[in-house]
């Protein structure tokens, strides 16, 4: 099961990268995080903690990272995966940004359509948030 979004932001892509370095800030401009953390640099291989703001918070570990451009984050609980992409590409004097959220495992069937469900509904508002975001942190 995948779910995407996407939106164009007024902002470099440098710009926009350095919002998603800032764990701690992710719920500044994501409206389903209440908090974020890692337990070191924003590294492929490092973990951290994401507390939804609906639902238990989940451990999360770096697992790629291209500077600037894209990172994934993956959750994992028994049985159900959530993999979380996000990119970034040039759209004209723009960049666009991409989200993507993949559940694998034997109980997506299950998890997937209630996480889903809540993914569906808030991903189009945390795409606005952050280019709400970006576009006002602008220098």
């Amino acid at each position: 099961m995948i779910i995407e979004e996407s939106i164009s932001i007024n902002a470099s892509p440098e710009a926009i990268f350095a919002i998603y370095k800032d764990v701690e800030g992710w719920s500044k401009w994501d409206p389903d995080t209440k908090e974020a953390s890692l337990d070191g640099q924003f590294a492929i291989g490092t973990t951290g903690k994401l507390v939804p703001t609906k639902g238990r918070g989940v451990t999360m570990r770096v697992t790629e990272l291209t500077p600037d451009r894209s990172f994934t984050v993956e959750a994992c609980i028994p049985l159900f995966n959530m993999k979380f992409d996000h990119e970034l590409a040039p759209d004209g004097m723009a960049t666009r940004a991409i989200h993507r959220v993949t559940f694998s495992g034997p109980l997506t069937f299950l998890l997937g359509r209630i996480v889903g469900k809540q993914v569906r509904e808030g991903l189009p508002k945390t795409m606005l948030s952050l280019k709400s975001f970006a576009e006002s942190s602008r220098p």
